[in-house]
């Protein structure tokens, strides 16, 4: 089992996944368990049964200002290439670069959609684009590799 903690615009979320037989997974958000069906339990993130709601801050009255984007984290790779991350659950939405483009840093490489949020992933340092592992309209999950940068 896997377990996840997130923190998005405050609100805290604990996350729970666990694969059971027959290419269902059964993901926990905040203690509301739902089985959810995978297309292949190692690549593909399950697709909620039911989106987690985020309850509105009765305070305000004036829609909160959107967070900024948690920044992806890097691994090294052999070749002296990096992995660029992702930070959150979430579906890629657009592919902004391809293989062998040059980058600098904090150039929006994609752009991730989590909790109804598009999110910019960017390149945390100046370099070449080795390999792209995602396209458009996958799923991932929180620390799969998006890019890999050289």
């Amino acid at each position: 089992m896997k377990e996840f903690k997130f923190k998005i615009n405050g609100a805290e979320y604990k996350c729970a996944v666990e694969e059971i037989a027959g290419g269902k997974t059964n993901v926990t958000v905040n203690g509301k368990t739902y089985q959810v069906e995978t297309e292949k339990a190692t690549t593909v993130a399950p697709k909620p049964a039911a989106p987690v709601q985020q309850a509105a801050p009765a305070a305000h009255k004036a829609a909160p200002a959107p967070a900024a984007a948690p920044q992806p984290a890097v691994a090294p790779v052999a070749g002296d290439g990096i992995k660029v991350k992702s930070p959150l659950p979430g579906s890629i939405i657009k592919v902004l670069v391809s293989e062998g483009q040059a980058v600098k840093k904090g150039d929006t490489l994609l752009t991730l959609e989590s909790m109804k949020m598009e999110n910019a992933i960017m390149a945390e340092q100046d370099g070449t684009v080795k390999q792209i592992l995602v396209s458009a309209g996958q799923n991932v999950m929180q620390d799969d590799a998006l890019i890999v940068l050289g």
